[in-house]
């Protein structure tokens, strides 16, 4: 476990070293425990610069078990939860995304399950990075907007999403997520980055949909400051695939 800020801290520090972070998503449910460690040293290898863990739905039982494998072949590279429950919290973690989903209304996912967590993260001194989540409209119905029962924001309105990621600023938020959606059709457009990042001075976090180097770095042209690739790895991940994915996104 780290120091109160000090997994925050680490995060900033890569926006400040890179032109962007490339965050590798696994989801314990499309992973295998016994292939989690060849997956992480090779995802190292390749130069992701951080790890989020978690997924819509939690069918794999032994959080805590995958949590653990994936920190003891990471290294010094950060391992964040991305939870999509209550029961996807783990100890063994560097810190976790404290989400808020902010483009719904759903107040269940606005605060209340937030509630519920902030005890269980007090007693385990778990480091909790806020962060102003957005789900945006990617053709097709995803997990998370299926389980949030909540409308994603219009693909085509980049000035909802700049208001929705001021507020979360202006409240205190440490950073904000702009997310297609697992298996999304279309990623998040560059005009909504490009919107978004003009006017924040908090972290800006993409994902969802990323399918190519080249969309990649077309998301840190527009502003992304960390890429967050999950799906195109289940069947592409091969160290040659990461190592493409890493240059495009961190080459000055």
């Amino acid at each position: 476990m780290t120091g109160k800020h000090e997994t925050y801290q680490r995060f900033l520090n890569i926006r400040n070293d890179k032109p962007a972070g490339f965050i590798l998503l696994l989801d314990p449910d499309d992973l295998a425990i016994e292939a989690v460690p060849e997956k992480v040293r090779t995802a190292v290898a390749a130069g992701v610069d951080a790890f989020f863990i978690g997924g819509s739905f939690m069918i794999e039982k032994n959080f805590d078990s995958f949590v653990q494998a994936v920190k003891a072949s990471a290294g010094d590279t950060p391992v964040i939860l991305f939870p999509g429950s209550l029961q996807q919290i783990s100890a063994y973690a560097d810190a976790i995304l404290f989400l808020s989903l902010i483009s719904g209304r759903n107040p269940e996912h606005l605060i209340g399950s937030q509630a519920m967590a902030a005890p269980i993260l007090w007693k385990m001194q778990l480091e909790a990075i806020s962060c102003g989540y957005m789900l945006i409209e990617s053709g097709s119905l995803t997990s998370a907007a299926y389980v949030s029962n909540s409308l994603p924001i219009p693909r085509n309105k980049p000035a909802i999403a700049l208001a929705h990621a001021l507020a979360a600023q202006y409240i205190g938020m440490k950073s904000i997520y702009l997310e297609a959606g697992s298996g999304a059709k279309q990623s998040v457009p560059v005009a909504m980055i490009a919107a978004v990042s003009k006017h924040i001075d908090i972290p800006l976090i993409v994902g969802g949909g990323i399918r190519s180097p080249e969309a990649a770095a077309e998301k840190v042209a527009a502003g992304a400051q960390y890429i967050v690739v999950g799906n195109f790895f289940e069947e592409n991940g091969s160290y040659e695939q990461m190592k493409a994915f890493a240059t495009a996104i961190q080459q000055k």
